[in-house]
């Protein structure tokens, strides 16, 4: 009897084992740890991509991160985030996790890449080289469970607005990066 693969909705696509890519403040690769360990503490400085995708409205698709998430569980945030792999070029990890976790596809666009360090209490902290990413996309999003907790379709007013009223149901990283994606031209997007 052949194996069934698993189903690319349900499919557990990360864990706390996973080797992330250590990387120093200029970029360069300087090793590999475990993702349990990057997040540990302070944070260990890793390589991560964030990806913000618009429909043909011009609305940014923002999912809500899943309850099972070690690091801001339940916090709403951009439309995509996770890290590359050793070996794996930045377009090929962008796209492989727009697939896993929303099954969609965009052709995205590198905005700016940043670093920031930030603590979610005395659970762990992100420290991260962040790759930001904005892209295009008519596909129906059918969020990975084990990834995203819900999702939604917000006009850039509409989350200005809610990012000045309720800030803390953001993700920190997420509105850092809202600040520049909004300055952005974003005109080759042809919203």
């Amino acid at each position: 009897m052949a194996e069934s693969s698993p189903d690319p909705i349900t499919e557990v696509v990360s864990s706390e084992d996973e080797l992330l890519i250590l990387v120093d403040e200029s970029d360069r690769v300087v090793g590999q740890l475990s993702k349990g360990a990057c997040h540990d503490g302070e944070g260990v400085l890793h390589r991560a991509f964030s990806l913000f995708v618009f429909n043909r409205a011009g609305e940014l698709l923002l999912q809500q991160r899943s309850p099972e998430k070690r690091l801001w569980p339940l916090f709403w945030s951009n439309s995509c985030c996770s890290h590359p792999r050793e070996g794996e070029t930045m377009d090929g990890a962008v796209q492989r996790r727009l697939q896993q976790e929303l099954q969609i596809s965009s052709e995205l666009h590198f905005l700016y890449k940043f670093q920031y360090q930030a603590s979610y209490g005395d659970v762990g902290s992100e420290n991260e080289m962040c790759w930001v990413y904005v892209g295009v996309t008519d596909d129906e999003v059918r969020p990975n469970p084990n990834e995203v907790g819900d999702h939604r379709w917000v006009t850039p007013a509409r989350l200005d607005d809610e990012m000045d009223a309720t800030p803390d149901i953001f993700t920190p990283w997420f509105r850092m990066e809202w600040r520049r994606v909004r300055e952005a031209d974003l005109s080759a997007l042809a919203l």
